[in-house]
């Protein structure tokens, strides 16, 4: 039982057989604190449309469960607990999302796609000198002396460069030879 009453308090839940804060309904609650709702919680995320979304999920959900939100001793503390809690989930995802993504994207007009998101991994996992000549020699498809003028080495440079970055990429891949 104590158990349940920290977790009402941390969340903000009226005991059970209170009274309800807010004797208005959801539609003059949610009209008298959205806006401000929203600007607040775009400060808080530094996305304003960010913001805007995570209020309005936030109060769809308070309408779900008025009859319960409206007995909490705040609300609106709720509500932007919620949208917070939202905004951070999206982020996460969004991020998950971005990271899973192929860096290059190509319509179909493109010659050229990576579409292997493993291989992307690897190639971040290269030095920038390394990985600057693997995409020069394969993706921009440049000859070794086109390279080496490009990133102003020397030819024999170019060619221990990705002879280095291709030994790593085919270590990270499991991609090896069999002789």
């Amino acid at each position: 039982m104590v158990a349940i009453q920290l977790e009402r308090d941390r969340v903000g839940e009226a005991p059970t057989g209170r009274t309800p804060r807010t004797d208005g309904s959801f539609e003059e609650f949610y009209g008298e604190h959205r806006d401000r709702m929203a600007r607040a919680l775009g400060l808080s995320l530094r996305d304003p449309e960010l913001g805007v979304e995570a209020a309005d999920e936030a109060f769809a959900r308070a309408c779900q469960r008025w009859s319960q939100v409206r007995t909490y001793d705040n609300p609106e503390g709720w509500v932007y607990r919620v949208a917070m809690n939202w905004a951070r989930s999206w982020m996460r995802r969004k991020r998950r999302e971005r990271d899973k993504q192929p860096l290059l994207i190509s319509d179909s007009e493109s010659e050229d796609r990576v579409l292997d998101v493993d291989l992307e991994r690897a190639l971040d996992s290269l030095s920038a000198e390394h990985r600057s000549i693997v995409v020069a020699r394969f993706f921009l498809d440049w000859s070794v002396s086109q390279t080496a003028a490009a990133l102003d080495v020397a030819p024999g440079t170019v060619k221990s460069r990705l002879s280095r970055a291709l030994a790593q990429l085919e270590d990270q891949l499991g991609v090896r030879e069999a002789s």
